[in-house]
């Protein structure tokens, strides 16, 4: 079906885990007649979770997309995994829509999976609209569910539908004036959301109180209703049952209706040259193409796929695409929509859509595709992505496939943002690191159903850090004779502590010639050497100052190595009398467990020198406790809460910050180390 941006509407379906939104997501396939037959999650027939490991398990693990022609629209459709263990794949859907359709289980009303998309799709810019999934089931109340919605997200979230005769039907708000829901009269809500949408605008306004509602036009109302959505001032709420499809189509009919196209959405976030200067990409098919790569797929048919949203300009199949700031263009031999795991050929692909390119080796994740040099330094304004902090230590399991787990590893973080590996020199370990265990053991068994590569693994070094809490000076004299030219170098340098997270500056406030210029870079050198190798503990140093005050040349035997010897030496004096700490990551950590075992979570916690911070009730007998806990004390927590909780529990961490460790830590830590600093 040819469509043009106006017809074009991308939403992402977003929330807490067991929301419901494969099944939603198969139920809009079905509304818009995509496909004949929805699909079971039990039975692993959905058309999102068609990875192995998705039907394995039971939930999504990754985004899938689909589009639905529907009623003139062409719907691009993606559904996101609910698990916080996966936000990397959900977050980066937020690169190609406009519009996040949070997903809420009626029983269960608002939950931290729904807070936390809600917070990342403000903060984006993008529309928001509220999905209640679920209304027929035993235990859902729409009036509370409705009431918490409004108490959590603001009294701009009102209802464009209710769920009516017993959640049998929906009733639809905004274009009834009269009739009875579930949760009261509809003509309240009725009003409510027209006095909303009218006050954003005041040309539509002034005309409302002049001559009433039916003095409107379609036009104006829907003019002031897109810039309700892009203003944030207008957050609608939707009823349905994914399972029995009441309120299905309807949820399409808004999603086709009243939800912006590309054009009219707020302008996507891009940036160029070293200065990030925000730039416009116009939503113009006669513009130089301008795309971004949101996700890779290494399938195992057709290799390399990069799935791009285009932002500007067409891409026609047989088109050249530069990559980033690259100087040889590549040639788009094929051009795809994706239906789940199905790749559809196109021929164009026009401001607003979603189309995927294959057997490109420079894609990557977040790579800006165009058609012109003039485009060259442009980049979409990067999504903030929680840190990996969980790490394991891997080893092939099987000696000479060592290469070939490199290689599969590397594809393995294209795919995901939030999959790091690491190669750590002091102990020569493979390091994989992810947002939580259950991320982790995916992850290897991808390794293995994809490329057959079993590991061993055990837990890595906790990443330490190293730093001062006091100024103090250094200084060391290299000095060497071995028969010719001799080496000389005398540095004095002095040290200070930066704030937490400052990184490392360098200064020279060398006065009069002592160290000619030409030997500065050489004595960085040295101190860079030793904030990777660490002073006391064998870890890299952070958040230091040095400052070279002072020092000796001589004309003959100074070289570049003699500076870079006594720079490092200095460096080392210097440390050893700057009261040096060792910093150890602190994370922050959610945990989800039944009522009942909140004493049991919480005495564990208190024996990890956690500091818990709240803890909130939510619907269904659960409890979320939040705390702060030093990364090195949650080694095996991952079966311990499984064994308090009988498999009930999850968790989730991010990155907080660094801190000192305790005196007795660090004087292990310390007594362990054994210094490879070489002798002069």
């Amino acid at each position: 079906m040819s469509h043009t941006t106006q017809d074009i509407r991308n939403v992402a379906l977003a929330g807490h885990p067991a929301a419901g939104k494969t099944t939603l997501f198969e139920a809009l396939l079905l509304a818009g007649g995509t496909i004949q037959t929805a699909g079971s999650i039990e039975r692993g027939t959905t058309v999102s979770d068609f990875d192995p490991v998705e039907k394995q398990r039971g939930h999504s693990v990754d985004i899938a997309i689909a589009g639905i022609d529907h009623a003139g629209a062409h719907v691009n459709l993606i559904d996101t995994p609910g698990y916080p263990d996966f936000r990397g794949p959900a977050l980066s859907a937020l690169a190609a829509v406009e519009t996040v359709a949070i997903v809420l289980d009626a029983a269960s009303g608002v939950d931290y999976g729904a807070r936390r998309m809600m917070a990342r799709a403000r903060a984006r810019g993008l529309c928001r609209v509220i999905v209640v999934n679920r209304i027929d089931q035993d235990g859902a109340d729409a009036a509370a569910v409705l009431d918490g919605i409004r108490d959590e997200f603001g009294p701009e979230c009102l209802p464009l539908n209710l769920p009516a005769d017993g959640a049998s039907r929906v009733v639809d708000c905004l274009g009834n004036n009269g009739g009875d829901s579930d949760v009261g009269p509809v003509a309240d809500w009725h009003r409510k959301i027209i006095d909303q949408v009218v006050e954003v605008n005041e040309t539509v306004m002034e005309r409302y109180l002049d001559i009433g509602e039916d003095g409107l036009s379609g036009d104006e109302l829907h003019e002031a209703f897109e810039q309700c959505l892009r203003e944030g001032h207008l957050v609608p709420v939707l009823f349905c049952s994914a399972r029995t499809g009441v309120g299905v189509k309807e949820l399409l009919d808004v999603i086709e209706k009243w939800l912006p196209n590309p054009a009219e959405a707020n302008p996507p976030p891009f940036e160029k040259g070293a200065d990030h200067r925000r730039i416009e990409a116009v939503p113009d098919p006669k513009a130089h193409v301008i795309a971004d790569v949101f996700k890779i797929t290494n399938d195992p048919f057709v290799g390399k796929l990069g799935v791009f949203r285009v932002y500007q300009g067409t891409v026609r199949k047989d088109s050249q695409l530069f990559v980033d700031d690259g100087k040889k263009p590549f040639r788009v031999g094929h051009l795809f929509k994706l239906q789940g795991k199905d790749h559809v050929e196109v021929d164009r692909a026009v401001p607003g859509d979603i189309a995927a390119v294959a057997k490109i080796d420079d894609l990557h994740f977040d790579a800006v595709l165009h058609d012109s040099h003039d485009e060259d330094s442009i980049r979409l304004s990067p999504l903030d992505f929680p840190r990996p902090m969980f790490g394991l230590a891997i080893d092939a399991a099987s000696k000479g496939q060592e290469q070939k787990l490199a290689g599969a590893l590397h594809k393995l973080a294209e795919e995901d943002p939030c999959f790091h590996v690491e190669h750590e020199a002091e102990t020569n370990e493979t390091v994989v690191r992810g947002l939580s265990d259950l991320h982790l053991r995916v992850n290897l068994d991808r390794l293995k159903d994809r490329h057959g590569i079993d590991v061993t693994s055990h837990p890595p070094r906790i990443a330490y850090r190293e730093t001062i809490s006091s100024k103090a000076e250094g200084h060391h004299r290299h000095k060497k004779q071995t028969g010719g030219a001799g080496q000389f170098g005398e540095v004095q340098l002095r040290v200070e502590p930066l704030p937490r997270g400052a990184g490392f500056e360098f200064v020279d406030q060398v006065k009069g010639g002592t160290i000619p210029g030409q030997f500065m870079p050489a004595i960085e050198k040295g101190v860079q050497q030793v904030l990777h190798s660490g002073a006391i503990a064998g870890y890299p140093i952070q958040d230091v100052r040095v400052v070279v005050l002072d020092g000796k040349h001589h004309s003959v035997d100074s070289k570049e190595v003699a500076f870079v010897a006594a720079g490092k030496k200095a460096f080392l004096d210097a440390i050893g009398k700057a009261r040096p700490q060792v910093l150890e990551p602190i994370v922050d950590l959610e945990v989800n467990a039944p009522e009942q075992n909140m004493g049991d979570i919480s005495g564990g916690l208190a024996g990890k020198r956690a500091r818990i911070n709240g803890t909130d009730v939510l619907r269904g007998g659960e409890i979320a406790v939040k705390a702060q806990v030093p990364l090195s004390e949650l080694e095996g927590y991952a079966a311990e809460l499984k064994s308090v909780t009988a498999g009930r529990g999850r968790y989730s961490l991010d990155f907080s910050h660094y801190e000192p460790v305790p005196e007795q830590v660090q004087r292990k830590l310390v007594d362990a180390y054994k210094p490879r600093h070489e002798e002069d």
